[in-house]
């Protein structure tokens, strides 16, 4: 009792995100186990919890009364009384039972009043009202109901051909407010009318019904229609236009002479007719008789008429039977339109039966529906709560709370329409408005809420616990702050100059192939924005365009002893001649786009170069780089040319980072010691490399500078899932594929998060996670259907480690419908075989495996490790990523 005290009391005033139940279950499943160590069906559950507050409640309470009758909260709440009064074996008895729970058949009931009435009335109780008592049965009344009344639907049924418990999935309807006043002792008398008046109506309905069936379903053969529908086609016939002759005489008196020709040629006339007509099939008259084609050679002759239609038929004649289908027809319509309409009166009738004022008097609201998913003997539990106060359903499934509507509540409980129907009712009275109504302060007349509303033993433990959350999260915090300090500490270590620049290491990006330099703000001499603003000005003052518009002619450089010349012939540049010492440049980094843009615009800036110096070729290099990669990020490029994957820059325009990080990021890239390899570019360099030394510690942010990076590089590996995880896919290896697209779409979600630009498309990428788990469900069903151990074992394998994990990951999103419904579509695939013949053995795994595959728990389970990317440079990945988009638009796919 105490451990449920302290579960419902976190409940009210925890600031945890939920609340662990594990001790207070622990103690229930001890208290509650059975014998035979079988498990218990949450009927059972309940009926044994409601049993145990009740003892626990009596045992306190008789602790605490001095010489007055204790009170039972539990019996209070919870219990009510009803009086049966039957006959037995001729003998009429009244008996008084008290009941907590109500138990209620489904089958065979479309809502909860008829449930409510067959389990009133039991056996033949005509008897009861009158002097003969030969007959048994009873009828049951409620004396006395509780506040809280609580319907028990029986949802299960013992198969006794399959030897099994089945789930009855049968749509049963519940309405928010439910009338009790018939079901009363006190309107016994009424109620007795009103069924005796509903009996004779139903009677009633039942031969109108059979009328109806009979103009509706006309006929006395295996096919029936509508008898309207059959007068109207006698008087379509009739009204034709008729035709003297056969219908086989007319088509073959119009038919081409080929036709005539005989099916079969002997041989030797096929000799004869010489090979320009033995070889040129498609001319041959011959195989024009054995080949049929209907659209091509069936012609219907023009004058052949659409439909059959009388041979004969004289004007008297047409003029009779049309007057008598017409009024027959009208006669048929006006029948069937009458008993519709009667129909339709007596339901009516019967609805509005118990709707008068004297049977409207014992309200009771829906509070609380309890729902299973799944089948007999496996399935997910959850339960939606009204919020009285802020009148809305609310959905409590296992750690996720969330709002929801009426709607929602009735595809999830009524049954009929997927697994999931619901298995309790909890209506409360809605004229006892203290079970709904807020607390007050007495003395001050406040509203009373959250912790407020405890005992003080309770809000003190409450209060406890939220103090060791909050210690918990402030030691949380401060690793994480520490971890952070650590690595900005290891960030801002000073690096020894090298003499002569030195090679990238291996795994660094391509789009920052230099580190960044941290150590050097003591050496900072201005305001590099001002700077470079200045500098811009000056060299447009001295007109740089109209500079490179002349021809300038330079011979080029000898190359100093020490060097080598080579040609580097670079992609959407040229062929470049190129001076530089052994190692002094990277091959593979020349290739990339970064370096093809700046090597292209430091060419453009040649003629203000040469005659206004390093410094005016530098602004104008990156002032036509800028402009270049601006124009690109507000291009709307196909998928297959994805501009952010060959330039981190584009992908910082587009996502609007500050503009100190474009410029910065701008300024390593023109700072780069593989532009070394002539004297133009390194100057060039060094004027880049100068800026960077001039920007001052409180300029920009590195911290932030690092997270625009990080999340590149994230970008960038998050392609390199999705675009391997698609090759796999394509090659039907759909383990491989699955879990590079999960990484792909929680790295995906969680860049989008920050901006629509930061990822790729959400929906593709969901549309082939999809697509691989249906195939892998389907592959695994194949596998255990075949009912070999091993390969059944290797289909489990394949659910269990597979897909059962990656469900979560589709439900924990409620808006993507499509990923809900192959959850449910995978489900039912695996639940339609708990009603098929199988093995024992077959039987035991399933019945172990299925409570993994119904848990609707949205908590994400543990996943392998993300698999290892290959390295790819950036001119490679944007090569295989155009080749996979542009296959994909090759072949669209279903639901993109």
């Amino acid at each position: 009792m105490r451990e449920l005290r302290y579960l419902f009391a976190l409940l009210v005033g925890s600031k945890r995100k939920y609340v662990d139940p594990s001790r207070a279950v622990e103690i229930l499943k001890d208290a509650f186990k059975s014998n035979d160590s079988q498990q218990q069906d949450v009927s059972e559950f309940t009926h044994k919890l409601l049993d145990w507050l009740e003892d626990a409640f009596q045992i306190k309470a008789e602790e605490e009364r001095d010489g007055e009758k204790s009170k039972n909260p539990m019996v209070e709440l919870f219990y009510g009384r009803f009086l049966a009064v039957g006959v037995l074996e001729g003998k009429k008895f009244e008996n008084t039972e008290m009941f907590g729970q109500y138990p209620l058949q489904v089958n065979g009931f479309k809502d909860l009043h008829e449930c409510l009435e067959a389990a009133m009335i039991e056996g033949e109780i005509e008897s009861l009202h009158s002097e003969n008592s030969a007959k048994s049965g009873q009828e049951h009344w409620f004396t006395e109901l509780p506040p809280v009344l609580t319907f028990e639907l029986s949802r299960f049924e013992f198969n006794q051909a399959l030897g099994r418990p089945e789930k009855i999935h049968n749509k049963l309807e519940f309405p928010p407010i439910l009338y009790l006043d018939r079901y009363m002792h006190k309107n016994r008398e009424i109620t007795r009318i009103k069924r005796d008046e509903i009996k004779r109506l139903k009677e009633y309905l039942t031969v109108l019904q059979q009328r109806l069936e009979r103009y509706l379903s006309y006929g006395s053969g295996p096919k029936r229609f509508p008898l309207v529908d059959v007068l109207q086609y006698a008087l379509e016939f009739a009204s034709s236009k008729p035709v003297c002759t056969s219908p086989v005489d007319d088509l073959g008196a119009s038919a081409p002479a080929s036709s005539m020709l005989p099916a079969q040629t002997s041989p030797s006339t096929i000799e004869q007719q010489g090979p320009s007509s033995s070889d040129v099939p498609s001319t041959s008259p011959v195989q024009r008789s054995i080949i049929h084609k209907p659209f091509t050679q069936s012609r219907i002759p023009p004058d052949l008429p659409m439909h059959p239609a009388p041979r004969h038929i004289t004007e008297e004649e047409l003029s009779v039977l049309e007057g008598c289908l017409h009024r027959w027809r009208t006669e048929v319509e006006n029948d069937t339109r009458d008993l519709q309409e009667s129909i339709s009166r007596i339901h009516r009738t019967i609805e509005l039966m118990y709707s008068d004022k004297t049977m409207v008097q014992v309200p009771y609201r829906l509070h609380a529906v309890l729902v299973h998913e799944g089948q007999a003997n496996a399935g997910h539990y959850w339960a939606y709560i009204y919020d009285h106060h802020q009148n809305r359903w609310m959905k409590y499934n296992d750690i996720s709370v969330t709002k929801s509507t009426w709607e929602e509540l009735e595809r999830d409980s009524f049954g009929g329409y997927r697994n999931a129907s619901a298995y309790c009712l909890m209506y409360i009275n809605d004229k006892e408005q203290y079970l709904i109504q807020e607390e007050f302060n007495k003395e001050t007349g406040q509203i009373l809420v959250g912790m407020d509303t405890l005992p003080s033993d309770l809000r003190d433990y409450v209060k406890e616990d939220n103090k060791r959350f909050e210690k918990e999260l402030e030691e949380w915090d401060a690793e994480l702050a520490q971890k952070a300090q650590q690595e900005k500490l290891l960030s801002q270590i000073p690096r020894a100059p090298a003499p002569s620049p030195a090679p990238v290491q291996a795994g660094e990006p391509e789009y920052l192939e230099q580190p960044s330099r941290t150590d050097i703000s003591k050496h900072l001499k201005e305001d590099s924005v001002q700077a470079i603003n200045k500098a811009l000005a000056e060299q447009e003052d001295r007109g740089p365009e109209a500079i490179m518009d002349t021809t300038a002619v330079n011979a080029p450089a000898q190359p100093a002893p020490n060097q080598r010349v080579v040609e580097v012939a670079i992609p959407d540049v040229g062929t470049f001649v190129i001076e530089s010492e052994e190692g002094g440049y990277d091959d593979e980094v020349m290739l990339t786009p970064n370096m093809q843009g700046i090597i292209m615009a430091i060419g453009k800036a040649r003629n203000v170069y040469d005659r206004c110096g390093p410094e005016a070729g530098f602004f104008k290099a990156i002032k036509l780089e800028y402009s270049r990669l601006l124009k690109l990020a507000q291009e709307d490029p196909p998928p297959e040319c994805d501009y952010r994957l060959r330039h981190a820059i584009v992908y910082f325009i587009q996502n609007q980072a500050p503009k100190k990080i474009i410029e910065r990021t701008l300024l390593e890239q023109f700072g780069d010691h593989n532009l070394s390899f002539d004297e133009r570019c390194r100057n060039i360099m060094k004027v880049a490399q100068a800026k960077l030394e001039m920007i001052k510690p409180d300029e920009i942010n590195m911290e932030e500078y690092e997270r625009w990076h990080q999340d590149y590089r994230n970008f960038r590996e998050t392609t390199m899932f999705l675009m391997v995880g698609l090759e796999f896919f394509q090659k039907k290896s759909y383990m491989e594929a699955l879990l590079y697209l999960i990484y792909a779409y929680q790295n995906n979600k969680e860049l989008l998060s920050k901006g629509p630009y930061r990822g790729h498309d959400e929906e593709l990428i969901s549309h082939y996670r999809r697509e691989c788990l249906l195939k892998l469900n389907e592959h695994a069903a194949a596998l255990f259907e075949s009912g070999d151990d091993q390969e059944v074992n290797n289909g489990l394998i394949i659910m269990n480690e597979l897909i059962v994990p990656c469900l979560p990951l589709l439900l924990v999103d409620e808006m993507e419908e499509k990923d809900i419904v192959a959850v449910e579509d995978m489900r039912n695939r695996w639940c339609s075989y708990l009603g098929q013949e199988m093995e024992p053995n077959l039987q035991e795994k399933l019945t172990d495996f299925l409570p993994k595959l119904l848990d609707c728990s949205t908590e994400i389970k543990g996943f392998n490790d993300p698999p290892k990317l290959p390295s790819y440079s950036t001119h490679e990945l944007c090569e295989r990523y155009a080749r996979i988009m542009l296959s994909l638009s090759r072949t669209p796919a279903d639901g993109r």
